[in-house]
């Protein structure tokens, strides 16, 4: 084998590796002798079989398996004998003809292009200093996460035929919407259940039910929302001709020990020390993310190393990929923002640098300090989130267990949190005594988050929600294949979701049938 450098450029670097035909016929002579006494063919006995014919049979097969294993061997030899470790999966660039190479006539040449991680001098950890916010947790908070608990659980019973429609009641509607005097897809629906002041509906729309009683038939005149989802809705006055089945009240809950029985408790004591169990770990893993991310800031203004360019530009399409992709959700383009295309470029490129640096440098922590993810830990990792896809566990386990990049998305942030954990032991860290809202307080902008006029989405949709939303029981399953909050429902428009990651879709769904 033959190796020159041809090119050598800040961590960028590029090797020409020659393999002589000779050696490549060498290698092809023992796979054919190994071969030999394994194949039996029409006309010969068993290992008898001459080795010109076997060649003319196998041989350009045995050549292209030889080939792929050259690349992968003396890659890898290469990379060792030169100490060098590469950033990304090198590019292998054959040269000449290959069909030349398999038969023979030719030596085989291949360009390797690659990056390589640089040298990394690691901060004295020691010299890191991160306040942590913890809160109190008080009596009130866990009676008031008790008391919505108990709202979560309400149950409605309904009321006399004479009893009008309040805010918080249940009613059970009829309703065909028209726009000119014509229904339009999506705008109808039989026995629909709706809870007044839950916002499921276009604004106005509830509140035109209210003081309305069982029997009563009325038009509900709305007007669709500017930004509405679906462009051909948006900023169109709509009537929805309406009938209301039943008017039902929310049953009042006690909070006390039957209730905490019917939670799985003993006792309405033992409920809340569980209450106040939760909302502490919920706070600790909120205190977490701040403090992690906090060190990620400092980590990466503590170290100051060129970057591998390959890696850089795979990180920052990724970011640039997901922008292309909520903007079009939104049916926005780069124009209608409020900066041009090359200052959101320049700042997502600062973005991946960050995250690229950022990343180098916790490697390069777990790597000298020997921090390894147990498979017993990636297991659990996995199953974790098989469980995020209820009735489709063993759809999800086989595709991560078929997918070593998958598989690695398991791994990676279970090594991240070990080397966070890890630096956090020995950095000089405060405990901060909060208030609440101030431990909640969203965090200051940083250059990991872009501000909020970068994003394609200004508005959400919670408050503008198409006319009709579908009980979540009914959502559509979530995909292997897809990252958590990506999935988007086909036809059901979303109700209360951020339109950046949930933008309504352009058809409204079918009708529901009345309850029976």
């Amino acid at each position: 084998m033959q190796i020159e450098e041809t090119s050598a450029e800040g961590l960028s670097r590029e090797l020409k590796i020659t393999i002589s035909k000779d050696t490549l016929a060498t290698r092809l002579d023992t796979k054919i002798l190994e071969l030999k006494d394994q194949v039996q063919l029409k006309g010969f006995r068993k290992g008898k079989v001459p080795v010109t014919h076997l060649k003319k049979i196998y041989g350009s097969r045995l050549m292209s398996e030889i080939l792929q294993e050259v690349v992968n061997d003396q890659s890898q030899q290469a990379l060792s004998d030169r100490d060098e470790r590469p950033a990304l999966q090198p590019e292998v660039d054959l040269e000449g003809n290959v069909e030349n190479v398999i038969n023979g006539d030719a030596d085989f040449i291949f360009n390797m292009i690659y990056d390589i991680i640089p040298p990394i001098t690691l901060a004295n950890f020691k010299d890191i200093s991160l306040d942590r916010k913890v809160a109190e947790i008080s009596d009130t908070e866990v009676d008031e996460s008790i008391q919505r608990l108990a709202e979560s659980r309400k149950q409605f019973e309904q009321k006399a035929k004479t009893a009008k429609a309040a805010t918080g009641d249940s009613v059970k509607i009829d309703f065909l919407g028209k726009i000119d005097g014509e229904p339009f897809e999506g705008g109808a629906a039989e026995g629909f259940e709706l809870e007044l002041g839950s916002n499921q509906f276009i604004p106005g729309f509830e509140d035109q039910i209210i003081g309305k009683k069982a029997g009563d038939s009325f038009d509900i005149e709305v007007s669709f929302p500017e930004d509405y989802g679906n462009a051909d809705l948006a900023n169109k006055a709509a009537v929805f001709e309406t009938t209301v089945h039943e008017v039902s009240g929310p049953k009042k809950i006690e909070i006390n020990d039957e209730f905490a029985t019917s939670m799985g408790m003993e006792s309405l004591d033992q409920l809340k020390e569980m209450v106040r169990e939760q909302i502490s770990k919920d706070y600790q893993n909120f205190s977490r993310e701040q403090v992690k991310r906090d060190l990620l800031d400092k980590l990466s203004d503590a170290h100051d190393f060129e970057l591998p360019n390959r890696m850089v530009d795979l990180e920052f399409n990724q970011i640039w990929h997901q922008f292309e992709s909520e903007l079009e959700n939104q049916g926005k383009k780069i124009d209608e923002l409020d900066e041009t295309e090359d200052e959101l470029r320049t700042e997502y490129r600062e973005i991946a640098e960050r995250r690229v640096r950022t990343g180098l440098v916790l490697a390069e922590i777990g790597s000298n300090n020997e921090i390894e993810v147990t498979q017993e830990e990636i297991n659990q990792g996995l199953m974790e989130r098989v469980r995020q896809f209820p009735g489709q566990e063993q759809e999800v386990l086989n595709y991560f267990r078929n997918n070593p990049e998958a598989m690695a998305q398991i791994r990676a942030p279970l090594f991240e949190n070990k080397v966070i954990d890890f630096v956090i032991e020995q950095a000089d860290v405060t405990d901060i005594t909060v208030s609440i809202e101030e431990l909640m307080a969203p965090p200051e902008e940083s250059e990991e988050k872009p501000k909020a006029k970068k994003k394609p989405a200004k508005k959400t949709a919670a408050k503008k929600a198409p006319a009709k939303k579908a009980p979540a029981k009914k959502a559509p399953a979530k995909k292997a294949d897809t990252k958590e909050g990506d999935e988007k429902p086909a036809k059901k428009p979303a109700a209360k979701k951020p339109a950046a990651k949930k933008p309504a879709p352009k058809k409204a769904p079918a009708k529901k049938k009345a309850d029976k």
